[in-house]
């Protein structure tokens, strides 16, 4: 018997790496505030968190500014961007093996719920989820634990858990009572998730897969 019967999961940096169309979207958003960025690797720290967040805390803006910069973002980022993106070797796998054993798959990002789903659908693996979750256009429910009280709203389960890779899952997990496994091969890091709490770690998608199959 699995030990969960539903997992939740963050998307960008746990199920795939976003980071060529999340960092061009960015580059591309900030140039229209005169602000070029030469090496792409300065807007990692974009992967995860809500935009807005980011644009404010790593560039100053203020509420309207930041508003307008995700606006930018997304010019770039609905018809390129979202495609500039990698499933992560093993994962789709492992989704397929979760649905085998009777375990319920929900995504659970703060990137919007529309592009979300284009991304699975992409890549061919909308069919592994139970229920999809994610922020909405307008900026309501941008919030990792918003996100995942509305995932296990959608889908309840008796023993769920989380699976992300930066603090913002942990700490989302924690405030809705789940538990949460970071994920080393995105974009958190190890000090990262375990200052913020995180129960258990895997270091790959195979170590994942033990973890929740055990």
């Amino acid at each position: 018997m699995p030990q969960f019967d539903t997992v939740l999961f963050d998307l960008d940096g746990t199920l795939t790496d976003p980071a060529e169309g999340i960092t061009n979207s960015v580059a591309f958003a900030l140039e229209r505030f005169g602000v070029s960025v030469a090496d792409r690797r300065e807007l990692l720290p974009f992967i995860g968190p809500p935009l807005k967040e980011s644009f404010m805390r790593f560039y100053g803006m203020d509420d309207a500014r930041a508003e307008q910069a995700v606006a930018d973002y997304r010019e770039y980022f609905a018809p390129k961007g979202i495609f500039e993106n990698a499933v992560y070797p093993g994962v789709e796998e492992l989704l397929r093996t979760l649905r085998e054993a009777g375990i319920r798959v929900v995504l659970a990002t703060s990137k919007p719920e529309v592009f979300a789903r284009q991304i699975l659908e992409h890549f061919g693996l909308l069919e592994q989820f139970d229920a999809v979750c994610g922020s909405e256009l307008d900026g309501r429910r941008t919030d990792k634990a918003e996100v995942i009280a509305e995932a296990l709203r959608r889908c309840p389960g008796e023993c769920s858990v989380m699976v992300g890779d930066r603090l913002h899952d942990v700490a989302g997990a924690k405030k809705n009572g789940l538990p949460c496994i970071g994920v080393l091969f995105g974009y958190g890091g190890r000090e990262e998730l375990q200052s913020a709490g995180a129960d258990l770690l895997a270091e790959d998608v195979q170590a994942l897969k033990k973890l929740l199959l055990a």
